[in-house]
Parts: structure tokens; C-alpha cells; sequence
């Protein structure tokens, strides 16, 4: 293999390593983002519920003609939303969970790949080659 040859391929390695490395700083900020689903849809679940469950709601659907249709529909929407964004939410921090499991193995065998071929070719990591 040429010189030119050598130093593509290390490019692409480069390239390649950069990009996982900045997936795995993105998925920090998506496990924030799958928690406060986890958190948040519930809590608004929860406070639909009560809403709809409290004595005066029906009341206000019969006295307030547009205003009760109104809270009914959305409501109703807001716990459609909720359900939906608590499901993805888990499905999200489980899909997460699995990527930093196969981020660590990958730091753990590049590690290892590393200092195989240091060892090997007797290369210090503090030379420049």
C-alpha cells in the first residue's frame, strides 16, 4: 500500500471515529431529553385525569356548551400526546441504553487493538512515528 493510500484510510478511520464520538456526546443530551418524557408525559396523564375525575367537570361540560367540547377534546388530546411520548420515551432511553453498552465495548476493543500494535511493533504512545 502507497503512502497516499495509508494516510486515506487513517483519514477515514479519523473521520469515522470523530462521528461516534459525537453521537455519543448527542446521546447524553437525548437521555435528558427520553427522561423528561418519562417524567413529564405522566405528570400531565395524571393532572388530565384528575381534571376529568373532578366533580365539577361534568358541569362545566354541560353548562359551558363550546367551553366544555372545548377542555373535553383537548383533554382527550393531551393524553393521546402524553401515552404516545411516555412510549417513545422508553423506547428511546432502552435503544439508548443498548448504544452505550456497544460505545463502551467499542472504547474497550479499541483499547485493546491499540495496545496490541503498540506492544507489537514496540511503539511508545509518546512518540511521534
Amino acid at each position: 500500500m502507497s503512502n497516499s493510500e495509508d494516510s486515506k484510510r487513517f483519514s477515514v478511520v479519523e473521520i469515522i471515529e470523530s462521528f461516534i464520538t459525537k453521537i455519543n456526546k448527542i446521546q447524553k443530551t437525548l437521555v435528558g431529553i427520553s427522561m423528561s418524557s418519562l417524567i413529564l408525559a405522566p405528570l400531565a396523564i395524571g393532572l388530565s385525569i384528575y381534571l376529568i375525575l373532578h366533580p365539577h367537570f361534568f358541569f362545566i361540560l354541560d353548562e359551558y356548551d363550546e367551553f366544555g367540547l372545548f377542555l373535553g377534546i383537548s383533554l382527550s388530546i393531551i393524553i393521546a400526546v402524553s401515552i404516545t411520548w411516555f412510549a417513545l420515551g422508553i423506547r428511546q432511553y432502552s435503544m439508548l441504553k443498548s448504544w452505550n453498552a456497544k460505545y463502551s465495548n467499542y472504547i474497550q476493543k479499541k483499547e485493546h487493538i491499540d495496545k496490541t500494535i503498540s506492544s507489537e511493533f514496540s511503539l511508545d504512545e509518546d512518540q511521534e512515528t
